[in-house]
């Protein structure tokens, strides 16, 4: 309690010497310093009125009134230096107050009860270790024997007092005074019998290690002493107890170390003496282990008990067995064994103990504080103690430099704990503390062992003078530094056990304490056998103990793995999560009977809201369960508790807010996704107990990674059905939260380390920041024309603000300065601001689209977005200004691109026209000037990389600029000669093509090598890009200068192609991944162009026009592209080999070096023709249709037993009948969408008509979309059957048959087709019955066709007939009730329309005459309609197959 009140005020006035400088802490420093001074009196009080001994009393109070002084005066001369901020005097006169009242403090701790007692100890120890700085010792005058008992029973009672001290810290201060002063008077004791022992040593070596080691016991006492005092001061510091019990262990340690260099002559008693002592110092720690022991994980834990209790078990047995041989060397080695595997189980144990107390999900884990108080306090004696020694004027030169090593020992980790605690805190004042103590601490250790090589070199008066003077400085430097070290604010947090923690760890604990207890009555026996091993009752109880040891250990393994950390915990939530499954089933099973009682005590809104809320934390808990359980033990417990916890809100959400859906799908949905999480959940459970949080159950691993990946893809489904449900409805709750936390994350602690560079990370921000520009315009469009589209759109907007918060933070992470990072981290934030309040309105959109109000409040939202977006990239480019502004220009530069490829097939199509009467002639030099420049930019843009941010900016500027005026100017020129030469516009053009090209790799080079070193990989790719771009452009500007050169424009275009091939050829070779992949028939396919374009380059090549060359440069040029990218595309399909990949991407690429040979030999024609030359041709062809046959066998390869020619006719045949049955379908689905036309009420006859029509024609596109299908079996079953191969045999045969088969199909669909636009067209008054009865007519006689040519070749009794010949007799059976429905209508319809007879005689005979005329004319159509009908037979006949024409006949 004492310890606890004296802190605060030691706090303050630390805080009241370093804020003397602020005016606003000064106050507060002030205020606290009174406060702290009050309780202190209050104290004082209370301690002097308990005391017994009235001079305590006076000495208590009178050190506190010195505190009250002099703190008084410290207050007043920090008010004065604050008058005088800049005044040393003042400063150096506030410092000595500051050190006179801590001394006064000092001294009140030391007047407590017990302190001045264990003081006077510590003085006695330091007085009587003054023996041993004598040069030489007195001769024993005792046997060597009585010399070895008295050290052992001084050792035996030495160790005794360390551990009554230890137990004295626990209870009233008078324990500790008895025991510190008879724990200095067995110190004393032991230290004359030590020197007695030291005296009978036979050499000084001896007598120095000796010495030595009397030494370390005097030092480990003073730290026991130390410690004991700093724990009765404040029993609640934290570690404080491990720090009594470890230096108490040190004391039994450097004891056993003295008894072992001194009894060598007795083998076997000293180990058996040592692990007595070892086994009764390692007891301790099973007391109370809410603190951990070590670092060791609990299966670590595991493991050391195993693999100790192993070594145990042969020691004990090496004990006994050496025992009875009388073997005591091995005896003892044995003991030693069993002692450290005994300590080691000990040590294994307690920290299983303690890891099983803290998995509790009730319990606490303590937390490390910043700095070890005790470490400093410590470091802090040894340095003052070892200060002595240098100034004492007794000291030898051995003494001297022993205490220099000490000091340099315990300042270097002084040094070292700030270093470590500085960079830990985030207070910048104990930051500076940390850093100005640790250089003042080095500075005077500097100065001081300058004096101690000048005393070493000279040990006279002046020298040690100067030595005592310089300890000085370095003693009150080491004092602040520890007074500082005791702040409250950085001690550690203990762990806080709960009942049922201790509870659990008591197995562990009693099993443990029965091992020591066994092992140590075990060792005392064989100890007394190791001297009499003839005693047959003794032998009896040492198999009685080792009996007991190996039970105790058995439980004790038993124990631990029965506690593993988070197995109960696992089994709970298990059974919670089944019982939560079965309450959802419920639900469903009431769903699915409609008897789902609807929850009427809360919202629809508030439930979706509960419902997203729960989900989203049990998103969060995935990737914490996953790490616990691959090793984090002890937060495996924590984290599945706090799962389950979630999956009855879970369940309650999603139950009621399936009763308020009136939807029964969405109902069904949302239930069957919630069972799916509540069983990923269950899964990743199982998983995560089977791992139990062990690192090495490696085989675990991948079980809890796959069960994790499920659990967040069920996470996900039921986010996005509830986002769509929240946008249907207008509720945007979920998407703003998520907005919200999108946000949150940009400020949430250290972001992880960079995978890339901030220009990567700056690419993929401006390409989200641009995507919610378009979204927000869209938004802005669509709440005027269709405002049901908003929900997709605020869920598009949602999620690509999503990643760009994510990849915002780490750009404003990786930027420089950190200013520009700041800026880019608030931008992105208010634009997150920006987009919530746009998904908000769009969400109070959707409830009432006609509102005026909110769509000008939607549309002034979307323009602040846009304008928001904007911000975000000028952060960017202030961040990176030239690598934006490469962005930029890359973007420009692919529009332009584009626009070159609309042009080449304007060109193509030949509809490329020059506006006006223009020649080539009025454009090349304009031509020729802005490439000239182009060159320039791109110069400027190379040299940008390794300058600054603003030239390169300028220089991506200018390139973009430049290469859009070149490409305008060079499509003028290509328009201005003219629609009539196609193939050389091409050729302009994609010369153009190819440095835009060109430019736009070198932008993306200059990005990724913008200050980057000379020697950096990106710099060589720069300079690569630099080469082809000046490669292209001296490629337009020959092409330019050639075009109208109709002798060598061919030749030109020939180069440019072999160059263009080349550089295609390099892209093709890189390992850069393809963006997407194709199958290997689009690879095949391919191959077909660079057959047509061998033989166009081998007519060429004979004919040696220009124009022919003309046009196979352009022809290869497309070609030899399409089928590289083809060929990579489907070599990377994920189910291709690597075998077969590397396969196919070799003969890829020898199919594109056999072209360009040839190319290049045409080239070599066209400059000199011979003969020879062009007779070569041939063989330069067949070394191209070789590569091209490897390369459709590697495709074929990669396709495997699948494998299909795209040329067979009984492939196009099934791919055609596919995609009737898909035209169908679609027309069916059109039909789905139709409602009989709006008019007055007429007869229910008439309704009921136009509803029949409907449902008749709904049917027909139901049967005859199964009837297509039906016959696509079919086909597949002839293939299989061997009646029409795969790859036919009789080609031409099939080929008929497939053709009768495609066409039979196409009839089928279109006439479907034209079924379904009667029928719309009927129900909406704009076409007669006798239409719609015609088109019925025409499905059943397609399908009647169809029949005919899939029974040709086909097994009658095969499943594949019988289905297609239900499926048929479906389709006439729907089309014949259309039929009989409309033709009944059509008759209604004429006997319901009554004819009315004019009376008058002239009016009847006109009516008469105008009837016949009607009459004649509908026979005369009638005659024209059914000539046209069988012209068009016929006309259809002969492309019939020959099967279809023999059955039809």
């Amino acid at each position: 309690m004492w310890g606890a009140r004296t802190k605060p005020l030691k706090t303050v006035l630390l805080k009241t010497t370093s804020a003397f400088c602020n005016y606003f802490l000064s106050w507060f420093a002030a205020r606290e310093t009174a406060q702290a001074l009050k309780t202190l009196a209050q104290a004082a009080r209370g301690v002097a009125a308990s005391t017994t001994d009235p001079a305590s009393a006076h000495a208590m109070l009178d050190s506190a009134r010195d505190v009250m002084e002099g703190s008084a005066v410290l207050i007043q001369e920090a008010k004065q230096a604050l008058a005088a901020p800049g005044d040393a005097d003042s400063q150096q006169r506030l410092a000595q107050v500051a050190k006179a009242v801590s001394h006064s403090l000092n001294n009140c701790v030391n007047c407590l009860p017990g302190q001045k007692d264990v003081d006077v100890a510590l003085k006695s120890i330091g007085e009587s270790s003054k023996k041993l700085l004598v040069d030489l010792l007195p001769p024993s005058s005792k046997s060597f024997q009585e010399a070895q008992s008295e050290l052992n029973q001084a050792a035996a009672d030495l160790n005794q007092s360390a551990g009554e001290v230890v137990h004295a810290t626990r209870g009233q201060s008078g324990e500790l005074a008895a025991a510190s002063g008879k724990f200095s008077d067995d110190f004393d004791e032991f230290l004359d019998a030590g020197i007695e022992m030291a005296g009978q040593a036979q050499t000084k070596e001896d007598q120095i290690q000796v010495i030595g080691n009397l030494k370390s016991i005097s030092m480990a006492s003073s730290k026991l002493l130390l410690a004991a005092k700093s724990l009765s001061v404040d029993p609640g510091a934290p570690n404080a107890k491990n720090l009594l019990a470890a230096a108490a262990r040190a004391v039994t340690e450097s004891i056993n170390q003295l008894i072992t260099l001194c009894t060598q002559q007795a083998p076997g008693q000293k180990e058996c003496d040592n692990a007595l002592r070892e086994l009764e110092t390692v007891k301790g720690m099973l007391d109370n282990p809410n603190e951990p022991v070590s670092d060791l994980s609990y299966f670590d834990c595991i493991e050391g008990v195993m693999e100790n209790s192993k070594v145990l078990g042969e020691s004990m047995a090496g004990i006994s067995q050496n025992a009875k041989t009388g073997d005591l060397l091995v005896f003892g080695e044995c003991v030693g064994v069993a002692s450290k595997a005994l300590c080691g189980l000990t040590e294994a144990a307690a920290q299983a103990a303690y890891l099983v107390g803290i998995s509790d999900p009730n319990s606490q884990a303590g937390q490390q504080g910043l700095v070890d108080p005790i470490q400093f306090a410590r470091a802090n004696q040894a340095i003052q103690m070892a200060c002595q020694n240098l100034v004492d004027p007794a000291s030898s030169p051995s003494q001297v430099l022993s205490a220099a090593t000490i000091v340099a020992k315990h300042t270097s980790a002084l040094c070292n704990a700030c270093r470590i605690a500085s960079s830990k805190t985030a207070n910048p004042v104990a930051k500076r503390h940390f850093v100005q103590s640790a250089k003042e601490v080095a500075n005077s250790t500097a100065n001081l062992v300058k004096t101690i090589k000048a005393l070493d070199g000279d040990f006279s008066e002046e020298n040690r003078n100067k030595c005592r003077i310089a300890t000085a400085p370095l003693i009150e430097a080491v004092e602040n530094l520890t007074a500082f070290a005791s702040n409250p604010e950085f001690v550690s947090i203990p762990a806080q056990i709960s009942v049922e923690g201790s509870r659990a760890q008591e197995p562990i604990l009693v099993s443990a304490k029965t091992m020591l207890e066994s092992s140590s009555l075990l060792i005392k026996t064989a100890r007394s056998l190791a001297i009499n091993p003839k005693d047959p009752p003794t032998w009896s109880v040492l198999a009685g103990h080792s009996h007991t040891v190996s039970d105790s250990i058995k439980s004790l393994i038993t124990s631990i793995r029965d506690k593993a950390p988070g197995q109960r915990e696992c089994d709970f939530s298990i059974d919670g999560i089944n019982r939560c499954i079965r309450d959802i089933e419920q639900a469903s099973l009431a769903a699915v009977s409609q008897s789902l009682a609807t929850r009427d005590d809360i919202s629809v809104e508030a439930l979706q809201e509960q419902l997203t809320s729960v989900v989203q934390e049990i998103g969060h808990l995935i990737d914490p369960i996953a790490t616990a359980a691959r090793g984090e033990a002890a937060q495996l417990g924590h984290k599945v508790t706090q799962l389950a916890s979630y999956f009855e809100p879970l369940v309650s959400a999603a139950v009621g807010v399936a009763s308020k859906t009136l939807n029964h799908q969405q109902q069904m949905t949302v239930l069957d996704q919630s069972k799916t999480l509540a069983e990923s959940a269950l899964q990743i459970l199982y998983a995560a107990k089977e791992g139990g949080g062990n690192p090495k159950a490696s085989h675990t691993h991948d079980a809890i990674t796959e069960a994790a990946q499920l659990m967040k893809e069920a996470v996900d489904d039921i986010m996005v059905t509830l986002n769509e449900a929240a946008s249907e409805v207008g509720m945007v709750g979920g998407m703003v939260d998520s907005i919200a936390e999108a946000m949150t994350k940009l400020d949430e602690g250290t972001p992880p380390d960079p995978k890339g560079t901030f220009v990567d990370y700056q690419t993929t921000v401006v390409k989200y920041s641009k995507a919610i520009a378009v979204t927000a315009q869209e938004m802005m469009t669509k709440s005027v024309t269709n405002p049901e589209e908003l929900g997709g759109l605020a869920s598009q907007m949602t999620n690509d603000y999503g990643h760009l918060a994510l990849q915002g933070r780490m750009a404003a992470a990786t930027a420089e300065p950190e200013e520009i990072g700041f800026q880019i981290k608030t931008r992105v934030q208010e634009l997150g601001h920006g987009c919530i309040f746009l998904v908000q309105k769009a969400g109070a959109l959707q409830i009432c689209p006609t509102d005026s109000y909110t769509k000008r409040e939607l549309i002034e939202c979307a323009r602040a977005v846009t304008e928001k977006v904007s911000l975000v990239l000028s952060a960017l480019q202030a961040g990176n200004k030239g690598t934006q502004a490469c962005i930029t220009a890359a973007s420009a530069v692919s529009g332009i691109i584009a626009d070159l490829d609309t042009t080449i097939m304007f060109a193509t199509a030949g509809t490329l026209n020059a506006e006006n009467n223009e020649s080539f002639a009025d454009h090349r030099e304009n031509i020729l000037k802005t490439a000239k420049a182009l060159v320039e930019d791109t110069k400027l843009l190379v040299s940008g990389a390794a300058s600054s941010q603003d030239k390169l900016a300028q220089a991506a500027q200018s390139s973009a600029n430049t290469i859009t005026q070149l490409a305008e100017v060079v499509k003028l020129g290509a328009a201005s000669l003219g629609s009539d030469d196609p193939e050389t516009q091409v050729v302009l053009i994609n010369a153009i093509k190819d440095v835009a090209k060109a430019l736009s790799d070198l932008i993306g080079a200059t990005k990724g090598a913008a200050s980057k070193p000379a020697d950096d990989p990106s710099m060589y790719q720069l300079k690569g890009a630099a080469k082809v771009m000046v490669t292209n452009v001296t490629s337009l500007l020959k092409t330019v200068k050639a075009v109208e050169d109709e002798a060598t424009r061919g030749t030109r275009a020939l180069e440019a192609t072999i160059e263009y091939i080349k550089q295609e050829l390099t892209v093709f070779q890189s390992s850069e991944v393809p963006e997407k992949t194709s199958t290997p028939e689009e690879s095949i396919r391919m191959t077909k162009g660079i057959t047509m374009a061998t033989a166009k380059a081998v007519a060429a090549g004979n004919s040696c026009r220009q124009e022919d060359v003309i046009a196979t440069a352009n022809l290869s040029r497309k070609a030899v592209a399409d089928m590289l990218t083809a060929c990579k595309q489907a070599s990377y399909h994920p189910d291709v080999s690597e075998e077969v990949r590397e396969r196919a991407l070799r003969f890829g690429t020898e199919c594109t070096l056999g072209y360009l040979e040839l190319l290049e030999h045409v080239l070599l024609i066209l400059q000199k023709a011979t003969p020879e030359l062009k007779h070569q041709l041939a063989s330069f062809s067949k070394r191209v249709a070789g590569a091209v046959t490897e390369l459709i066998q590697s495709a074929e390869a990669m396709k495997g037993t699948e494998w299909v020619d795209p040329e067979d006719p009984t492939v196009i045949a099934e791919t055609e009948l596919l995609g009737a049955a898909a035209s169908i379908e679609a027309a069916a689905k059109k039909l789905e969408q139709l409602k009989p036309r709006a008019k007055p009420k007429q007869a229910d006859e008439t309704l009921d008509f136009e509803e029949q029509i409907l449902e008749a024609a709904k049917s027909i596109a139901a049967a005859t979309s199964a009837l297509v299908k039906s016959a696509s079996a079919a086909q597949r079953e002839l293939v299989a059957q061997g009646k029409v191969g795969a790859i036919p045999a009789n080609a031409a045969d099939d080929g008929q048959w497939s053709q009768g088969l495609i066409s039979a199909a196409r009839m089928v669909a279109a006439a479907t087709s034209n079924l379904c636009e009667a029928a719309n067209a009927s129900v909406q008054g704009h076409a007669s019955e006798e239409k719609l009865i015609s088109s019925a007519k025409q499905v059943a006689a397609s399908t009647a066709q169809l029949l005919v040519a899939c029974k040709v070749k086909a097994d009658h009794d095969s499943e594949a007939m019988r289905r297609l010949q239900a499926a048929g007799n479906a389709v006439k059976r729907a089309s014949d009730n259309l039929v009989r429905a409309a033709q009944k209508a059509a008759f209604g319809k004429a006997e319901d329309d009554d004819v009315v007879v004019k009376t008058k005689f002239v009016g009847g005979i006109a009516q008469i005459i105008a009837a016949q005329e009607e009459m004649l004319k509908k026979e005369r159509e009638l005659e024209e309609a059914r000539k046209k009908l069988a012209q068009i037979r016929q006309q259809q006949y002969k492309f019939l197959p020959t099967e279809l024409r023999e059955d039809e006949g």
